[in-house]
């Protein structure tokens, strides 16, 4: 009988080591020998050294779903860069900004994390806070007027959670967010 009890071994994720090594490689912005085989290193180093919460995935990959979430935030992208862009031009105007909270309908922390990073990177608004107990994203918002008024802002922060959950969740995850598959194919509710 060993005297030390024998540690698990540190298991590589191989998909985790290889998106490390290419965000590394965005991040420098040169596509090298090195600068690959440096990303790797530092991502088998980081995912065997550090000990990372896992995340439980319960839902599945809905196409249809993923493609409605990838185009509305492409439009996303480029109506609020056009949108920023004016204010930014605009000369003596002072955008009306505020912080605000929305309760999200799911409480996993995969899909907070998710509508969290699609909500910042959207120009003109910016997570500054996620609580994870509660499931309350408070997000700054540039202009709150160009944005339609305050309400406005939430319900387009649970839409975009909306439109995660229709592309990633269960049948069971979306029944526990209020919502139903039928809803969204009929546009009535179920």
């Amino acid at each position: 009988m060993s005297l030390h009890p024998r540690r698990a071994r540190p298991r590589l994720s191989w998909g985790t080591v290889v998106w490390l090594t290419v965000v590394w490689v965005f991040l420098w912005g040169d596509l090298t020998v090195a600068n690959v085989l440096a990303g790797a290193l530092l991502a088998i180093v980081v995912t065997t050294t550090l000990r990372m919460a896992p995340i439980d995935f319960h839902g599945r990959l809905h196409p249809i779903g993923i493609a409605r979430l990838a185009g509305r935030f492409a439009m996303d992208l480029v109506r609020a860069s056009f949108e920023v862009a004016a204010i930014a031009l605009r000369p003596g105007y002072v955008p009306r900004g505020a912080v605000i909270g929305v309760q999200l309908r799911s409480h996993s922390d995969l899909y907070l994390t998710m509508t969290a990073e699609l909500c910042s990177l959207v120009p003109g608004s910016l997570v500054v806070e996620a609580h994870r107990l509660t499931g309350v994203l408070y997000l700054h918002v540039l202009d709150v007027d160009l944005a339609g008024g305050i309400e406005t802002a939430r319900q387009a922060v649970l839409d975009q959670e909306e439109r995660v959950l229709r592309a990633f969740a269960s049948e069971t995850e979306l029944k526990a967010a209020g919502l139903s598959r039928r809803r969204e194919q009929t546009g009535v509710d179920a």
